[in-house]
């Protein structure tokens, strides 16, 4: 299984090289979030060089969102925005990627291996069929127009969501979306899924209680891990993909609290052996200052 990835910046994560076979060119990767026993992964990819893979079929569930640059799936030409998707053992049609393209790639119930192929697997379920895209041309559908995303405590669809439905399997109900909120949209009980869940923010910022989301956060969260009170930027609101392995149905707590309370014995502002007060807070990475407080070297 996954660890819970709650909450990262991707340019926090080092490049690896980029798991394919069969391709030419050159890819990294890096890893958002990675289940080690079956290969299954979250990835940001960049091609560092034009790059092209011939025809042939994935041993995972394989779906990739476009983040900049060009893609193109056999005669389908994918810019920004764009998504494809191909269930395991179905055969895809040749694939490029132009030089600098970026994109989320995601692979469930398997790992990196392809199989160069001209025809499906046997015994792959007919209804499974690759899915491609141009997201940007889809209309955004609100929720309160039969999306199956957010409902409050007395299942009235809460207003200020919209989606865009990327890929669901029927039986399983797993999903990938599209889903903007508006600005200053919020929701304020904490809620816990009986699904795993994760998402990729793609536009704007939103606030949780684990933290903030920007362009280029991320985090996976197993099954009945409460979190919320989200509210979006109030002037850009939020726009991210998220992808779950089943319906999302959410379970709600009310007055939720954490506290701490205490006595302090050996530290605060009447104490001798006190920290002084430090003017500068250090921030938590690299990716957005200095490691560490120079002031505290």
């Amino acid at each position: 299984m996954r660890p819970h990835v709650e909450l990262v910046d991707e340019r926090d994560l080092i490049w690896h090289t980029g798991e394919f076979e069969h391709a030419e060119g050159s890819a990294e990767q890096r890893n958002l979030s990675y289940d080690e026993e079956d290969g299954s992964a979250s990835l940001k990819v960049r091609f560092t060089t034009d790059w092209s893979r011939p025809s042939g079929v994935h041993h995972a569930d394989t779906e990739w969102y476009v983040l900049s640059g060009q893609v193109s799936v056999g005669d389908t030409v994918l810019g920004p925005e764009g998504f494809w998707a191909a269930p395991a053992g179905v055969r895809t049609p040749p694939v490029t990627a132009t030089a600098d393209t970026e994109i989320l790639l995601f692979r469930e119930h398997g790992d990196w291996h392809f199989d160069l192929a001209d025809a499906d697997r046997e015994g792959l379920r007919p209804d499974q069929k690759l899915v491609a895209l141009q997201t940007s041309e889809m209309p955004w559908i609100d929720v309160r127009d039969g999306s199956p995303m957010r409902f409050d405590l007395g299942g009235t669809p809460v207003p200020g969501l919209y989606i865009k439905m990327l890929n669901r399997d029927e039986k399983t109900g797993a999903y990938s979306r599209l889903i903007k909120a508006k600005p200053g949209w919020r929701e304020e009980p904490l809620a816990h899924h009986p699904c795993t869940e994760e998402a990729y923010c793609l536009d704007g910022a939103f606030d949780y209680n684990y933290g903030k989301m920007w362009p280029g956060t991320y985090f996976w969260r197993p099954a009945l891990i409460r979190h919320g009170d989200f509210t979006a930027d109030a002037e850009q609101g939020c726009t991210w993909i998220v992808r779950s392995d089943s319906d999302l149905v959410d379970w709600y707590t009310t007055e939720a609290r954490v506290v701490m309370e205490g006595t302090a014995t050996n530290w605060g502002p009447d104490q001798p052996h006190s920290v002084p007060p430090r003017f500068l807070e250090p921030v938590r990475s690299r990716s957005i200052g200095p490691w560490q407080d120079p002031t505290y070297q």
